[in-house]
């Protein structure tokens, strides 16, 4: 049966991609579901939010139950506030049955008011989900409402909850710059404005500072991703948008000598800042594992299937090439962009896609994560196991 899904989970969605983009900024982040959405994310898809609540309950243990606030105070208090390290808020907008039917905006935007109130926050983002996506919920009206509601920056994000981590990740990236960059901000925080009107009324180019797109846990398998860029790049002048810096490191996007696009899902976000500033971009991903060139070694004349983001999967590939693999194809079930594919990469669809690919293809090895060996039991040949926390859950952090 066409789209049976029998050995693999679903991936991650298009509301984790965007929530993960946008967690790193210190804003409140609503999910608009009944609940179950959040969980996901907060449970599976989102590392950086359950290991600082393991964190935080490792150091108080005598304390059965932390509420929301406490833990944000906690967290807060534990890092010195380091605009580095200020996670976002995720909050459920707590959609029952009838709420979702009728589309009861009013109650929606209270309960942000009320969140503002208690929380405080830079900027809050509502994040759609499928029920929402059914009813034809009009972000940019809610956005509207919100923002003249409660007196703070509002990013309203059309996830459907049926697209990919990537799609997600992409509404996010674009929402970030087009809002923050190009409309009025006077609205936002301190630190945001201040390093806002530095450069963008006078935009001085800092000769060495990159920006980094596309750095998140769902690509990248690690919960500190800018602090992996920043050893691999041997630079401190990065700046990670979503994974470090705040919202201020979105104002100084004009100032970057280059952008440096580690997925597929920031490449629109780099043409736009290409567009609008004049920044170049270059497409690569310096986080392979160190150990990768020594294993693959073996791989040395065999035809080879490589299974990941597509940035990541060329990386690989040119790894490959210096160890004298010249038959590799690359394949995904994300983002295929066809400047960045070779003659014969592949777009998979389902999971039997890659079952028929394998049993029919003549690859030798396979070079993915090892969670998607099992819709391929009968492939006799060498699997390289190269981790997509977007897929497995499989995180270098934990």
């Amino acid at each position: 049966m066409k789209g049976l899904i029998k050995y693999l989970a679903p991936f991650a969605p298009d509301q984790s991609g965007a929530t993960g983009v946008l967690y790193g900024l210190g804003g409140l982040l609503v999910v608009c579901d009944a609940g179950g959405c959040t969980g996901n994310i907060c449970g599976f898809d989102e590392p950086r939010w359950f290991l600082r609540q393991n964190s935080l309950a490792v150091s108080d243990s005598s304390t059965e139950e932390i509420s929301a606030t406490a833990r944000g105070s906690a967290y807060i208090e534990n890092t010195g506030n380091s605009t580095d390290a200020s996670p976002g808020i995720i909050l459920s907008a707590g959609l029952r049955d009838m709420d979702a039917i009728l589309g009861r905006d009013e109650q929606l935007i209270a309960k942000l008011q009320l969140a503002v109130k208690q929380l405080g926050s830079p900027f809050a983002a509502l994040i759609g989900t499928p029920v929402p996506a059914v009813i034809g919920t009009d972000y940019a009206a809610l956005r509207r409402m919100a923002e003249k509601r409660c007196g703070l920056p509002v990013l309203g994000l059309p996830c459907t909850g049926t697209g990919l981590y990537d799609e997600g990740e992409e509404i996010a990236y674009l929402s970030l710059f087009k809002r923050f960059l190009e409309s009025r901000t006077e609205k936002a925080s301190p630190s945001f404005a201040s390093a806002h009107k530095a450069s963008v009324a006078q935009p001085e180019i800092v000769p060495g500072r990159l920006g980094i797109l596309g750095a998140t846990p769902l690509n990248l398998s690690t919960a500190t991703p800018s602090e992996r860029l920043r050893k691999a790049l041997g630079t401190n002048d990065l700046l990670c948008y979503g994974a470090s810096g705040g919202l201020a490191a979105i104002a100084l996007a004009p100032t970057v000598e280059k952008n440096l696009v580690v997925a597929p899902s920031g490449l629109a976000a780099a043409k736009y800042l290409q567009k609008r500033f004049g920044t170049p971009y270059e497409v690569a991903c310096p986080l392979l594992p160190e150990d990768f060139a020594e294993k693959a070694a073996s791989l040395a004349g065999k035809r080879v299937l490589i299974l990941h983001q597509q940035v990541l999967a060329n990386e690989a590939r040119k790894v490959l090439a210096t160890l004298g693999c010249t038959d590799v194809t690359v394949a995904t079930f994300f983002r295929l962009e066809k400047e960045l594919s070779n003659a014969g990469d592949l777009h998979l669809t389902e999971e039997g896609d890659l079952a028929d690919l394998l049993a029919n293809g003549g690859f030798e090895a396979v070079i993915g994560d090892r969670y998607l060996s099992r819709c391929c039991r009968t492939f006799a040949g060498e699997w390289l196991h190269l981790p997509h926390f977007a897929v497995s859950g499989e995180c270098a952090d934990i």
